[in-house]
């Protein structure tokens, strides 16, 4: 019976709020980033990485991957990355899907470190091969050699790994220092799903 509630279970407000609020959140972390030129473009290494990996470890695969795809879609929509925007929406919504899901897999319920580092690293380099895999399509169909298309490639995956790696350990430091707080106020239970 209870399976049954919870599947037939509305939007709430609750969902409103925490994924329009770690929308935000991820929207203007984004905003704190340092470009660079790449063969065929640009790209950049922000702080937006660690918040789409905190909305899933805090909130849950579906708002974390809401909260994810939605703040860097609005991101690129803003300045300047418009053309990457849709791909943007799925490889982040990915990517806060993944961290919020498998820490809450086998009871978990988001409380196991292991489980939380474990959905970090999926949903981090998860995105990492979209984002790769993106760009080197992108790059052949707006008419790159294949070989100016591998060099972009080979240029992009070292700073996107380092940059995830960064967000990993920072998203599973502050999860681990958030969550506490927020039952201690009585509002996670409220939140996370």
């Amino acid at each position: 019976m209870e399976q049954t509630i919870k599947s037939k279970r509305k939007i709430t407000v609750y969902d409103l709020v925490v994924v329009g609020l770690m929308a935000a959140v991820c929207y203007v972390a984004t905003n704190f980033r340092i470009e660079f030129p790449t063969p065929v473009g640009k790209m950049m290494v922000h702080m937006g990485n660690i918040f789409c990996l905190l909305s899933g470890l805090l909130f849950g695969g579906v708002r974390g991957g809401l909260s994810a795809g939605i703040g860097s879609c609005i991101f690129d929509l803003l300045t300047g990355w418009a053309t990457s925007a849709p791909s943007t929406l799925i490889n982040k919504f990915v990517m806060g899907f993944l961290a919020g899901w498998i820490p809450r897999l086998k009871g978990k319920e988001g409380k196991s470190v292991p489980f939380n580092i474990l959905g970090a690293v999926c949903g981090m380099y998860g995105y990492t091969i979209l984002y790769l895999g993106y760009s080197f399509v992108k790059d052949i169909i707006l008419g790159s050699a294949i070989e100016t298309a591998w060099a972009d490639i080979i240029f992009k995956a070292p700073i996107s790994l380092a940059n995830g790696t960064l967000g990993i350990i920072i998203s599973v430091i502050l999860a681990a220092l958030l969550r506490p707080a927020l039952e201690k106020a009585g509002l996670y239970k409220k939140f996370a799903r």
